[in-house]
C-alpha cells in the first residue's frame, strides 16, 4: 500500500510540475500531443480541441540485465515534418486513401551512466495518432532484450470500454465485455472506449513486425499499461539495434462511425513491397466447412469424411453454377485422424489422402472456372509446418490453388517451436515475437508462389495487408462456427461489437450467410434471415464465404440472390449511423460498377431508422433491391419472416429501415440511368 501511495504521489508530481519540451498538432489542429519531462522521466499527453484525452502518461522500457530506459533522460534533438499524400489500395474498403499528418521526432539521451539514446516518433492525424520507439545504432546498446514496455495510456475522462481478455486460453475468441473502463482487467487490442462526453477512442497497434503483440493491463483507475505477449525464452522481445517498435495507435472521434472510416492503421504501415499484385483476387467462396461444424461430416477419414473427390466436385458444380470463385476444402490431407487439436505433428501438407484426388479436382475446377481454396491446419506444430512450406505451396501452385486458409488450433501459449528436428520443443504464444516472425514468413513464401493467405487463430491484424497485399484476411475473433456448437452461441449484439473492436484492426473472415439459422443439433442462431445478408456489407472482408450448405441456399433462393450479388471489393465506405454494441448501418460502393450496397444490423432490440440516401450519385436513378425483416420478424419467434421488394430511388430520397430484434436489412442500389 505504501508503494502505491508513493507511486501516486510521484505521478501527481510528474503531471503537476513537468516541463513541456516538445509538441505537435494535427493538420487541422484537432489533436495536440505534448512531450513532458520531470526529473528526467519522459511522458506524453493528448488533447482534442483543447480538452484532455490522455493525461500525462509515461514512456520507456524494462530491459533484461540492464538499467531500464525511463529515468535521467534529456531532450537532445527534435524535428518535425508534414505529409499530405494519397495512395491506392489494390483492394480494400476504399480505393483511394489520404495520408495526412504532422510528425514529431524527439531524441532522448540519458544524462548519466551509459548515455543511451532513444527516439520517440509521433504521427498525429486529425482522427488519431500513432507513436513508436526507435533504437538508433549506438555502441552502448546493440543487443536489446526487452522484458516489457512501460508505455501507458491514462484516459482523462470517465469511460465505458468494449474489450476481451488477453493472456487467456482461447486466444481472441471471446464475447466482448461492455464495462466501465475502471473494471477492465488485461485486454487485447483493439480495445474501444466511449467517454461520458461522447468521445470514442480505440487503442491498438500498427505494423507489428518482429515484435511481440501489445496487451493492455489496467494499472489503477483508468490508466492502461502496455504488456507484451510472452515468449518461451522469458523475455518479451529480442532485437539488434537499429530497429523500431510497432506503432501504438489511438483512433479518436466524437462519432463512432468515424473509427470505421479511419485509415490510420493502414497509413502507419509501409507501402506494398510485393510489386504487381494483380494475381491477388478478392472473391467469394463456398466449401466443405459448415458440415464439419455441424458434425454431419468429418475432417477425419472414414464414413463421414467430407473431403472426398465426389463431394468436392459437388461443391465445385455449385460454385460454378452460382458464380463463386472458390471452394474451400478442409480435411484433404493426412493428419486429421486421431487427436490433432494442439498436436499437429502428423499433418502432411505435401500430399492428399487417397479419397481426395487433388490432380483431378484441380483440373475439374479449372474447367469450371473455379479455384480450390487450400487449407493448412497446423495443430500448432508450427516448426513442423515451416519445414514443409515450400513444397506445400509448390503443390498448390501446380493445381491452381491461389489462396490458402491457415490454422493454429491449440490453447494460447501452446504453439510448438522446435529449432532443430531432433531438438527440444518449447511453447510459444500465438501473438508473441516468434509467431510474428512466423506469420510473415508464411505470407512471404506464399507470395513467391502467387498465393494469398487467410490466417485463422492468427496473430492480430495490424494493417500489414498494405505492405503484403496477399494477406487477405484473418479470423482472430469469435466467428460463425460458434453458432454451430458454442455454449453460448454468438448473441445478437456480437456483430455490432465486432465492427467497433476486432474489425477496426482489419478484415475478418467471419464466414457469414447461414440462411438455415441452425447449428449442431438444431441450435438456434440468434439472428434473422435478413441479418445474415446484411453481415456481408457490415463485416468487411475481401474474401467472403457463403458458409451454409448448398441445399440450404437452394431452399432459399430469394435470400441467396443477395449473397450472389454482393461484391467484396469497394470503391468507398460510409457509416451512416452507429452506436457501439447497439446498431450500425454501413454503405459501400462497388469498385467494379456504379452500384452501392447497404447493410444494417442491430442487437436484441428492434429499431427504425430514417436514412437519407445522400451517398448515392446525384442525378442518377437506382433500383433499390431491399432484403428486410418482415413486419413480425424476431430472432427468437419468427427469424424467417423476410421480405424482398424493389423501388426506384435517388440521392434525394430517404430510406426507412426497420430492424427486428436480432435483425438486419440488406439493400442493393442498382444504378440505372441519369
Amino acid at each position: 500500500m505504501r508503494l502505491l501511495i508513493l507511486f501516486a504521489l510521484s505521478f501527481a508530481a510528474f503531471a503537476t510540475h513537468a516541463e513541456t519540451v516538445a509538441s505537435v498538432e494535427s493538420p487541422d489542429k484537432v489533436l495536440r500531443v505534448e512531450l513532458d519531462l520531470f526529473e528526467g522521466r519522459l511522458g506524453y499527453r493528448v488533447t482534442r480541441l483543447g480538452e484532455p484525452v490522455i493525461n500525462t502518461s509515461r514512456l520507456g522500457f524494462q530491459l533484461r540485465n540492464a538499467e531500464k530506459i525511463e529515468r535521467n533522460l534529456a531532450l537532445t534533438s527534435q524535428a518535425t515534418r508534414s505529409v499530405d499524400d494519397t495512395w491506392e489500395q489494390p483492394w480494400g474498403e476504399r480505393r483511394v486513401v489520404r495520408n495526412r499528418y504532422n510528425e514529431l521526432r524527439a531524441r532522448l539521451t540519458e544524462t548519466i551512466n551509459n548515455k543511451r539514446a532513444i527516439d520517440v516518433v509521433f504521427r498525429v492525424y486529425d482522427d488519431g495518432l500513432g507513436f513508436r520507439y526507435e533504437f538508433p545504432e549506438q555502441p552502448q546498446l546493440t543487443d536489446v532484450i526487452i522484458d516489457d514496455e512501460l508505455t501507458e495510456f491514462d484516459v482523462a475522462q470517465a469511460a465505458t470500454a468494449w474489450w476481451i481478455p488477453a493472456g487467456e486460453w482461447n486466444r481472441y475468441e471471446y464475447l466482448y465485455n461492455e464495462t466501465p473502463l475502471r473494471e477492465v482487467g488485461r485486454a487485447h487490442t483493439p480495445i474501444t472506449i466511449r467517454t461520458e462526453g461522447g468521445l470514442h477512442v480505440s487503442f491498438h497497434e500498427a505494423a507489428l513486425v518482429d515484435y511481440s503483440s501489445m496487451w493492455l493491463q489496467r494499472i489503477e483507475g483508468q490508466r492502461l499499461r502496455a504488456q507484451l505477449a510472452p515468449s518461451a525464452d522469458g523475455w518479451k522481445v529480442r532485437r539488434q539495434a537499429p530497429f523500431h517498435t510497432p506503432w501504438r495507435t489511438l483512433q479518436i472521434s466524437d462519432r463512432a462511425g468515424a473509427l470505421v472510416e479511419s485509415s490510420l492503421i493502414l497509413n502507419l504501415n509501409e507501402p506494398n513491397t510485393l510489386g504487381d499484385v494483380s494475381w491477388v483476387k478478392p472473391s467469394k467462396y463456398v466449401g466443405v466447412w459448415w458440415s464439419l461444424h455441424l458434425d454431419t461430416e468429418s475432417w477425419a477419414t472414414g464414413k463421414k469424411h467430407g473431403a472426398t473427390t465426389a463431394n468436392v466436385k459437388r461443391y465445385i458444380d455449385f460454385a460454378a453454377k452460382h458464380g463463386f470463385r472458390g471452394v474451400l476444402v478442409e480435411g484433404w490431407n493426412p493428419g486429421w485422424d486421431g487427436q490433432w487439436f494442439g498436436n499437429g505433428w502428423d499433418f502432411d501438407f505435401t500430399r492428399a489422402t487417397p479419397a481426395f484426388d487433388i490432380e483431378q479436382l484441380g483440373a475439374y475446377a479449372k474447367r469450371k472456372g473455379v479455384h480450390l481454396v487450400g487449407h493448412h491446419e497446423t495443430g500448432c506444430a508450427v516448426s513442423h509446418y515451416e519445414r514443409q512450406l515450400t513444397p506445400a505451396f509448390e503443390l498448390y501452385a501446380r493445381h491452381g490453388v491461389d489462396s490458402v486458409k491457415t490454422g493454429y488450433v491449440c490453447d494460447a501459449g501452446q504453439i510448438e517451436r522446435q529449432e532443430a528436428p531432433d531438438g527440444p520443443v518449447v511453447r510459444e504464444w500465438h501473438d508473441g515475437q516468434w509467431m510474428s516472425r512466423h506469420h510473415l514468413n508464411v505470407v512471404q513464401e506464399a507470395a513467391r508462389h502467387r498465393i494469398a493467405v487467410n490466417a485463422h487463430e492468427p496473430i492480430k491484424d495490424t494493417g500489414l495487408r498494405r505492405t503484403y497485399p496477399n494477406w487477405l484476411a484473418r479470423e482472430g475473433a469469435r466467428g460463425m462456427e460458434y453458432n454451430a456448437w458454442g455454449n453460448p452461441p454468438n448473441p445478437p449484439r456480437h456483430e455490432v461489437d465486432l465492427v467497433f473492436t476486432r474489425l477496426l484492426s482489419g478484415p475478418m473472415d467471419f464466414t457469414p450467410g447461414v440462411v438455415s439459422l441452425k447449428g449442431r443439433n438444431g441450435q438456434k442462431i440468434q439472428s434473422t434471415l435478413a441479418k445474415q445478408l446484411a453481415n456481408y456489407v457490415v463485416l468487411y472482408s475481401p474474401i467472403q464465404m457463403a458458409a451454409d450448405l448448398p441445399e440450404h441456399y437452394e431452399a432459399r433462393m430469394d435470400a441467396f440472390a443477395f449473397i450472389k450479388d454482393v461484391p467484396v471489393d469497394w470503391e468507398d465506405t460510409r457509416v451512416l449511423n452507429a452506436s457501439i454494441g447497439d446498431y450500425v448501418t454501413i454503405a459501400r460502393k462497388d469498385r467494379a460498377s456504379a452500384d452501392w450496397y447497404l447493410g444494417s444490423v442491430t442487437d436484441e432490440h428492434g429499431r427504425v431508422f430514417e436514412l437519407p440516401l445522400a451517398f448515392l450519385e446525384p442525378g442518377r436513378v437506382y433500383e433499390a433491391q431491399v432484403y428486410r425483416d418482415g413486419d413480425r420478424a424476431d430472432w427468437q419467434s419468427a427469424p424467417f419472416e423476410f421480405v424482398r421488394e424493389t423501388r426506384r430511388v435517388t440521392s434525394g430520397d430517404t430510406l426507412t429501415v426497420r430492424l427486428a430484434p436480432g435483425g438486419g436489412q440488406a439493400v442493393r442500389f442498382r444504378a440505372l440511368g441519369r
